[in-house]
């Protein structure tokens, strides 16, 4: 293995409680991937406040590794065949957050959704439906606090905002139960995001087998042009 470096996921980067945000985590494996499209398995979880290394096995590949060389998260291209649909309007992205934030949350502190993180220390996305199709959408602008010292949103936070809704979707309209997680992640980023701008969330199921369901979410600006693209796997835990 090549030479691994050490680092640990703030504590307040969670979606369950303890367990860091895997689109976070899919987004810092993609950017040492360095490939156009890839894809992200979780093989375990991963404990935020604990030390985890990361690797490049090889080209293209990235690993996340317990201290005891046990395989967590990993990263490798992927050619992504997902069909994206048409983004939803601005106006009816701002309704379906009015719609969200109108109803009872029971996460507040999810790095991605939750209502209860400060700016810049969550994504503060509220994906709700969009009435008569089926579809989650929310509008987004992002926090000067997610960005770089350009302004620019790092990978982790592009990733991070193709996480959540996709799981909104399938619990929403794939009946999929409680408890699931994210198995597998795959995503590209077409172009830049920027703190302060205006962004449309938007996601559907695209399909499910048993415990398993298929997402797909995009990321588009208020005109509706397409930023980043991603299709998910979620896996419901099995009945005891």
């Amino acid at each position: 293995m090549t030479h691994a470096q050490a680092l640990t996921i703030p504590a307040h980067i969670h979606g369950y409680p303890e367990i860091a945000f895997g689109g976070y985590l899919a987004g810092l494996l993609a950017a040492q991937s360095g490939a156009d499209a890839v894809r992200v398995d979780f093989r375990r979880a991963v404990t935020v406040g604990t030390p985890i290394l990361l690797s490049r096995p090889e080209h293209g590949h990235a690993a996340f590794t317990a201290t005891d060389d046990t395989l967590l998260v990993e990263a490798a291209p992927t050619a992504l065949t997902l069909d994206p649909r048409p983004a939803p309007s601005w106006a009816a992205a701002k309704s379906a957050v009015e719609l969200s934030l109108s109803g009872n949350r029971t996460v507040t502190d999810c790095y991605g959704c939750g209502l209860a993180c400060a700016p810049g220390l969550g994504l503060r996305l509220f994906p709700s439906e969009l009435p008569g199709l089926q579809q989650m959408a929310a509008a987004w602008t992002p926090d000067a606090g997610l960005a770089d010292e350009s302004g620019e949103l790092p990978p982790e936070v592009v990733w991070s905002a193709l996480d959540c809704p996709g799981g909104r979707a399938a619990f929403a309209f794939s009946h999929m139960g409680s408890g699931a997680f994210t198995a597998a992640l795959s995503a590209t980023q077409l172009r830049p995001m920027y703190a302060g701008n205006d962004y449309i969330s938007h996601a559907w199921v695209v399909g499910r087998e048993g415990r398993k369901h298929t997402v797909g979410v995009t990321l588009s600006t208020a005109d509706g042009d397409l930023c980043a693209v991603s299709e998910a796997l979620w896996i419901e835990p099995r009945p005891n």
